[in-house]
């Protein structure tokens, strides 16, 4: 994996990169053949509170997390807990689907849509951010499995049977919603 570890009010020092890189590289564990994509590490401290958000882009899957606490290599190794267990739970998920199927071993599908609403007035609408990437057929199961990955309220994918673009999201009752457009 190629490490790009990025500073916000911080600088980042040979032994912090070496702690992050080898933390980090333990995840290789768990894949047959290690991730080729870059691994982006963002550190900030903001209040004396320490932040890592590591993002974890693959041809199959996207990982993400994020953590805060006081001391930079306690978050460090937290974060890659929770990577851990992304990676774990997803495993065990699409493992068992494709068993029950029958279907290839791995099928996954690359997505992340992000939406946050910061305006103030109705007024004043302002895009803070914009993603791009491409949609992947998958069926909607696929997609709520990303989303609950991704820790994301909604999912934006390629329905695999009917080629629409569709949506799922998460109830304030906690089930989930399919959003199909009409012909």
């Amino acid at each position: 994996m190629n490490y790009n570890i990025r500073g916000e009010n911080i600088e980042v020092t040979p032994p912090i990169r070496e702690y992050v890189e080898k933390k980090i590289g333990k995840l290789n564990k768990y894949f047959d053949t290690p991730p080729t994509s870059d691994v982006h590490v963002n550190l900030s401290v903001y209040n004396d509170e320490q932040q890592i958000e590591v993002t974890i882009p693959m041809t199959d899957l996207l990982l993400r997390a994020e953590e805060q606490h006081a001391d930079l290599y306690a978050a460090i190794d937290l974060v890659v807990d929770k990577l851990e267990r992304q990676i774990r739970k997803y495993k065990t998920k699409v493992n068992r689907k494709f068993r029950q199927k029958g279907a290839p071993k791995h099928i996954f599908a690359e997505l992340e849509q992000e939406a946050k609403d910061n305006q103030e007035e109705y007024d004043d609408i302002e895009i803070v951010r914009t993603k791009r990437f491409n949609l992947k057929p998958m069926d909607s199961e696929e997609a709520i499995l990303q989303m609950d990955m991704l820790g994301h309220a909604f999912f934006v994918f390629t329905n695999a049977e009917t080629d629409d673009t569709n949506v799922v999201y998460k109830r304030k009752d906690g089930k989930y919603g399919l959003i199909e457009p009409t012909n």
